[in-house]
């Protein structure tokens, strides 16, 4: 079995990634997750992805290195963590009766190989009323979280129903990364 990293301090990427029944490291380098406004969505997600799998990849070659980020994005607009109780509110409060995109870029570098893709999954919130919003909010479980919310958490009752990947929902598309270390893992060294 080659050796793992992944480039993420998300404690739900590494619940998700120990489920899949790998064993790896978590190595976290600083990098710029700035948003470009002249790029769609999925290209901004992509590209944070490969920053994250490729910083300081040289200390690491010869390992498969993942990394991933995940926004959450409605009529093309990125709703990322959460500044403040105000920034969250207003994220939920626009989510509310709709249905919004969430994308995971997951890129995996192994020596000279590099696979990036974007995965969508789309989530379907309940009307939300002020007082509920305010309620999830008093939680803490907003902060930290792209849109403001954790499908996998007390945000699930935020959640009229989904389609696509929940894992990709939650952090990490582990039905596509399961492909690429199946693939990865039977190349000849």
């Amino acid at each position: 079995m080659k050796r793992i990293i992944l480039k993420s301090s998300s404690p739900r990427r590494f619940e998700l990634l120990t489920k899949m029944g790998y064993e790896f490291e978590v190595k976290v380098y600083p990098v710029d997750e700035k948003v470009d406004n002249n790029l769609s969505p999925s290209e901004n997600v992509k590209n944070i992805s490969f920053l994250k799998a490729s910083v300081n990849q040289e200390l690491d070659y010869g390992s498969i290195l993942i990394g991933c980020d995940t926004i959450v994005v409605l009529n093309n607009k990125i709703y990322g963590k959460p500044k403040d109780e105000a920034d969250a509110f207003n994220m939920l409060k626009n989510l509310s009766g709709k249905c919004h995109e969430v994308m995971s870029g997951l890129t995996v570098i192994y020596k000279e190989k590099c696979y990036k893709d974007v995965v969508i999954s789309k989530v379907y919130f309940r009307e939300l009323t002020d007082d509920e919003i305010k309620l999830y909010i008093d939680s803490k479980e907003p902060f930290g979280k792209a849109g403001s919310y954790a499908i996998q958490g007390i945000g699930n009752k935020l959640v009229d129903h989904y389609e696509g990947s929940l894992n990709n929902i939650i952090g990490l598309p582990t039905e596509i990364l399961s492909d690429i270390l199946g693939e990865i893992n039977g190349m000849e060294d």
